[in-house]
């Protein structure tokens, strides 16, 4: 969860190559070594990080994968830009997440007001009756999280609707994109609702989009859902859990 300070994440790895490629990436992601520049030679690196040298090639390997390294004869393995990275990967949200949150707020906020207005019209021409059952169980869940003390459950609930949101666009790519980003969505949705009252806001709005979308009203659904980020992105900028940069 968010903090004023740097978000802190806590991740337990069952085996060595995920643990060396979450060293490496985190590394990587807080400019331990800046783009074009070559990474320390390899027996060096592995040695600093107590791994062998397989384990540190099979970790570079999947860095290459992700679009953040680069392996050239004669010139060694060197960190790529940014631009070239998977933003979509897992992996690289949630370094982004410890390493810079309030950008990836912003890059969040941003996406959704780009993507989801669009996925509820298409939701609202397209969905069949299962989308909007599961839209109506995802609300379901928010609310019954809403009502319990601690309110445990609801960040989970409230991504499982807005995926459910964009599988019942009907366009596979939107749903793809769905789940790809659930870290974003789930780090923007624990800083939007520790503002206080932005819960109880927030479901009558969720509600408008299932009556939308149930009643096939592209354009409210699509108003409906634009309310629902506006209103994220003014919680965000108001909440206790916004990052505010090194403590």
């Amino acid at each position: 969860m968010a903090s004023r300070g740097r978000t802190k994440i806590v991740v337990r790895f069952r085996t060595m190559h995920q643990r060396v490629v979450d060293e490496l990436g985190r590394r990587i992601v807080g400019g331990a070594w800046a783009p074009g520049r070559a990474l320390p030679v390899e027996d060096a690196l592995a040695t600093e990080i107590g791994v062998s040298r397989g384990a540190l090639r099979e970790a570079v390997k999947a860095l290459v994968a992700k679009g953040m390294l680069e392996v050239r004869p004669r010139t060694g393995t060197r960190v790529l830009a940014p631009e070239h990275w998977n933003h979509l990967d897992r992996d690289v949200l949630r370094w982004q997440q410890a390493g810079d949150p309030a950008a990836l707020l912003r890059d969040t906020g941003e996406l959704r007001r780009i993507v989801e207005p669009e996925a509820a019209r298409l939701a609202a021409e397209r969905a069949r009756p299962d989308d909007v059952r599961a839209l109506s169980d995802a609300l379901a869940a928010m609310e019954a999280a809403a009502a319990r003390p601690g309110r445990g459950g609801y960040v989970e609930a409230d991504i499982a609707f807005h995926r459910a949101l964009l599988d019942a666009s009907g366009n596979r790519l939107l749903g793809s994109l769905g789940r790809a980003v659930d870290i974003a969505l789930e780090h923007s949705f624990h800083v939007s609702t520790q503002t206080p009252g932005a819960v109880e806001a927030s479901l009558p709005a969720h509600r408008a989009i299932v009556d939308a979308v149930a009643a096939g009203d592209p354009a409210a659904a699509s108003a409906a859902v634009l309310s629902i980020i506006e209103a994220a992105a003014q919680e965000i900028a108001e909440s206790p859990g916004l990052p505010r940069g090194p403590a």
